[in-house]
């Protein structure tokens, strides 16, 4: 078969002119149809009327003289139709015209100009919501109730009423009252006096109850499950008990995929059985990245997490560290115990070997501990064993200590990479068996507050405290003692550079740290923004605290994994630190 082209017969010049004369018609040819400009009204209701004009669909196709006519005749209903539901019964058209584009056929463009007047608006004057009384003792459903709109005196805006009666019926099915109806829902308008009367009975009927949860496609031991399900069977049915039992399940990091589903067509006695749905999320978790920061230094951090060992939960992970200052490995094996506190036995052993401007110091440690929820906080309580070399100031040292630890932390903010408003505070305290090297108690305190003064401004303060009762001083290692400067302590001044000093003038750390600071950031484009910044403190012995201060200005980016922070301080009055100080760091606020 042979092929004939349509352009046959055309040299290549008469082809080239063909395509571009075509070229210059696309354009025409692709904004036939219909323009509407609408005027008199604000841009929500013109936005209403645009939507339900028959000229809408037209917008980009080609309409004939005669068309545009019986369309355009239709708009002086269709406005009176479209603004009613927004309480504008008397809306009309007040002006209007429709004409051809000039130099375009009469099957081509059209523009469409209206002017609307809305007339008088339809008002509440009554509202009448009759709720039973059982329900309303209920604080979600009294809040639907309370926050019904439109109010008296308000616009009558039918939209917001169907949101506002669709919020009450949601939240009585939410608490449970799963046959919900209303049973009057009227509104009567009039016209002549623009009124409104809004009258809604609701009939609640019978408040169900949370029966059993069966689990399918989880990996784990029958029973193991069930001790994330946050209620009793028998306890009034609840979505946020439903939604609970999804977080806890989410948050216990076994899962891929959770769907948890209530069965109220299978409940007997008005008990709603609760089916669950898991998938297996991928094993093991392999991690590895490159990190820079000025107390470390440049390095590699890598780790591998086994989501569950065995079918009755159990879990473990292993990290390394490897940087100029700091090498660690730690390995944690955790055993849940989950429930209402969210409880877990842990068993670590960690490694480190830490090398900055005033110490050096190889130890290993071992922890056991208890972890839970207690009253919003996270706490641990448990058993930490240290023993290794270390040389502070000059000095060499060896100590084994055997310690108990406790700690509650609480931190709230959305948003973790960035948080707009949050805060954070945490308190540790440490006691030292008899058997150690020395015998200790330590009391540590750290907060954050973060709050931003406008979309693109934020205030960070910070503080620290910490205070030591030791038998013998030169028994505790590095880690447990207390120095000042660095990223997170005070900026200008080099990494744990400030403390008590020995005869030699070396830092040695001190018993006691008191240390604050507060930032100011302005966010000049989305991601990237300054900062001027004052910190001062110092770490000391008793009542022998010297102020060391620094202030100075820095860069921000919001990376996606946290904000980068360039910090450039410069130390005031001090005969240890002069000129300029630089800290890098990288990570969360809180």
């Amino acid at each position: 078969m042979r092929r004939i082209s349509a352009c046959a017969g055309m040299t290549g010049y008469s082809r080239r002119v063909l395509l571009s004369l075509l070229m210059l018609l696309l354009p025409a040819l692709a904004q036939a149809g219909v323009r509407i400009e609408i005027s008199g009204i604000d841009k929500p209701l013109a936005a209403a009327l645009r939507a339900n004009l028959a000229l809408t669909p037209y917008a980009d196709r080609a309409v004939s003289e005669a068309q545009m006519h019986r369309l355009y005749a239709s708009v002086p209903g269709e406005v009176r139709k479209a603004l009613q539901p927004y309480g504008y019964f008397d809306a009309r058209l007040v002006a209007g015209s429709y004409k051809r584009v000039a130099g375009k056929t009469a099957d081509e463009n059209w523009t469409v100009t209206l002017r609307i007047a809305t007339g008088t608006p339809v008002r509440v004057t009554a509202l009448h919501l009759d709720m039973p009384a059982d329900a309303l003792k209920l604080p979600a459903i009294r809040r639907s109730v309370r926050a019904f709109a439109p109010r008296t005196g308000a616009v009558l805006d039918q939209a917001m009423y169907t949101r506002s009666k669709q919020a009450v019926t949601a939240a009585l099915q939410a608490d449970g009252f799963l046959d919900a109806r209303a049973t009057q829902h009227e509104i009567a308008v009039n016209t002549e006096t623009h009124s409104a009367v809004i009258t809604l009975a609701w009939a609640p009927g019978p408040r169900y109850r949370l029966g059993a949860v069966t689990f399918t496609g989880s990996q784990f031991v029958s029973g193991f499950l069930q001790r994330y399900v946050p209620w009793r069977v028998g306890e009034f049915y609840s979505q946020d008990a439903l939604l609970q039992l999804q977080q806890r399940l989410t948050g216990a990091d076994y899962f891929a995929m959770i769907e948890v589903n209530p069965e109220p067509r299978q409940a007997r006695e008005l008990v709603v059985p609760v089916a669950v749905q898991v998938t297996p999320a991928k094993r093991t978790v392999y991690s590895a990245g490159v990190l820079y920061g000025t107390d470390t230094g440049a390095g590699v951090e890598s780790g591998v997490r086994r989501r569950w060992l065995n079918r009755y939960g159990h879990k473990a992970a292993l990290n390394t560290l490897l940087t100029q200052h700091l090498k660690t490995a730690s390995l944690i094996y955790t055993i849940p115990r989950p429930g209402q506190d969210n409880r877990n036995f842990n068993f670590g052993a960690n490694w480190l070997d830490e090398n900055t401007a005033t110490s050096r110091s190889r130890t290993l440690g071992l922890a056991a501990n208890e972890s839970r929820e207690w009253h919003g906080f996270s706490s641990s309580f448990g058993l930490n064993a240290l023993s290794g070399d270390y040389v502070v100031g000059g000095e060499n040292g060896n100590s084994t200590l055997l310690y108990a630890e406790a700690s509650v932390i609480r931190k709230k903010g959305a948003n973790p990479i960035y948080v707009r408003n949050g805060w954070a505070v945490s308190v540790t305290a440490r006691a030292g068996a008899p058997l150690s090297t020395t015998a200790f108690t330590q009391m540590t305190l750290d907060g954050t507050w973060i709050h931003t003064l406008a979309p693109r401004n934020r205030i960070i303060l910070r503080g620290s405290a910490g205070a030591t009762w030791v038998r013998n001083f030169n028994a505790l290692p590095p880690q447990l003692r207390f120095f000042a400067g660095g990223d997170r302590s005070i900026r200008g001044y080099g990494y744990q550079t400030i403390g008590p000093r020995n005869a030699q003038g070396l830092v040695i750390g001190g018993r006691d740290l008191l240390v604050a600071s507060a930032t100011f950031e302005h966010y000049f484009l989305p991601k990237w923004g300054v900062a001027l910044f004052a910190d001062g403190g110092d770490a000391f012995n008793g009542s022998d605290f010297q102020m060391h201060q620094a202030v100075g200005f820095g860069l921000r980016w919001i990376s996606p994994v946290g904000p980068v922070r360039v910090d450039f301080g410069f130390p005031i009055d001090d005969r240890y630190a002069h000129g300029m100080g630089l800290n890098i760091s990288i990570g969360p606020d809180l």
